[in-house]
């Protein structure tokens, strides 16, 4: 894999730990700035509800500026966004840095798919966005428990200068090492400056890309609606030590980058195994994390499991959305953003309507369950559509 794909894995890994990083900075931002918890909560939903509406804004937006323009400017305005919530005494600037943070990210992860996709030969497509997830994954295991570390010694100012400086060197190496144009110089659409938006926008209407997309988001929405809510399963449940949660989300954070490890070397000419194997053992992983999660041993084991099946089989299905968005090249990468980003954004809203219920705290995990097994549902009867040709539409 080029080296201009790794620094865009550190960028991701920095802006990962930024989206990840503040439920545990929560009270303390309550605090200093006076405001109640529930009220500093609203930075998190800020964020997400940027990183939907910004995926395809931004990327329409910036779609005729060269890559290299595109990621330097989404990477720096990322950084400044920090640097001012790290000095601010307002939450109302605070909320704002965080809105602006979460287009800045929608935006660079829109373009950087696209550009990842361009950096490898077309059926290399699955490892470059294996790579460039990696990021994510690894600000599970190492970025967001280092920011809570970071918070709790030194106050939640400095893991937001943490993060932006942590911008900095992607920014230069990204300015060194990615090429400037937006497409390989040897393509028609260099020349021409590719399909006119309405063209690239006339993608969303092929089933294809809607069905990969759905099922992309219903995956996502099971990953992040139990991993959302964790923390609770551990002491509670689990009956553990507040420090054992860092332990289940590192171990989740593992799990996920060997899942994405795995199936980048699969996803571009076996999705179809992907999807038939790894689907069913994440739909029986949910329920049986449920039943057993007042064993220690099988909760560790078990999150790692779940972790590794949801990114193996969600980054499968988002590579799947950069195939079928072949005749939008400028904004396929915002349609994969928008996919993972609106389940990442639903999982928890819907898991949460559980913890009232009888099932409490091991609510979410039944709710993965159940979106799973509604994503196999849609899968199965298009199974061939998943692991073969990417031309034909789906038929009803």
């Amino acid at each position: 894999m080029p080296l201009p794909l790794y620094l865009l894995a550190v960028a991701v890994f920095a802006m990962g730990t930024s989206e990840f990083m503040l439920a545990g900075l929560l009270p303390d931002i309550a605090s200093d700035l006076d405001v109640t918890v529930g009220t500093a909560g609203l930075l998190i939903s800020a964020f997400a509800i940027g990183m939907i509406v910004g995926a395809p804004l931004v990327a329409a937006l910036s779609r005729d500026w060269p890559r290299r323009s595109s990621l330097l400017a989404f990477i720096l305005t990322f950084a400044a966004a920090h640097a001012v919530g790290a000095v601010t005494t307002s939450f109302p600037v605070l909320f704002t840095t965080r809105v602006v943070a979460a287009l800045a990210n929608s935006g660079f992860l829109a373009v950087a798919l696209t550009a990842a996709a361009a950096l490898v030969p077309p059926d290399k497509k699955g490892r470059a966005l294996a790579v460039l997830l990696s990021g994510t994954t690894v600000a599970t295991i190492a970025g967001v428990p280092g920011g809570s570390v970071l918070g709790t010694l030194l106050g939640w100012r400095a893991t937001f200068w943490a993060v932006a400086v942590l911008c900095l060197p992607a920014a230069f190496g990204i300015l060194r090492a990615l090429p400037t144009g937006r497409a390989k110089e040897d393509t028609k659409e260099e020349v021409t400056g590719g399909p006119a938006l309405r063209v690239e926008l006339a993608q969303l209407a092929r089933p294809r890309l809607l069905v990969v997309m759905l099922l992309g988001a219903l995956v996502n929405a099971a990953t992040f609606g139990s991993f959302t809510f964790l923390a609770p399963v551990v002491t509670g449940t689990a009956g553990l030590g507040e420090l054992w949660i860092s332990v289940v989300l590192v171990l989740f954070g593992a799990g996920s980058f060997t899942g994405v490890t795995v199936s980048g070397r699969l996803s571009d000419r076996r999705p179809g195994l992907v999807v038939a194997v790894g689907g069913p053992l994440l739909l029986i992983g949910w329920p049986a994390l449920a039943v057993l999660a007042d064993e220690p041993a099988a909760l560790f084991i078990l999150v790692f499991m779940q972790g590794a099946l949801s990114f193996a089989l969600g980054s499968t299905l988002i590579t799947r959305v950069l195939y079928e968005a072949a005749g939008a090249p400028a904004m396929a990468g915002s349609y994969a953003t928008a996919a993972l980003n609106v389940g990442a954004a639903v999982g928890p809203l819907v898991a949460a309507t559980t913890l009232g219920t009888a099932a409490g705290n091991l609510g979410p995990l039944w709710t993965s369950g159940l979106l799973v097994a509604i994503t196999l549902l849609i899968a199965f009867p298009l199974r061939a559509m998943i692991a073969t040709g990417r031309n034909t539409e789906v038929q009803p």
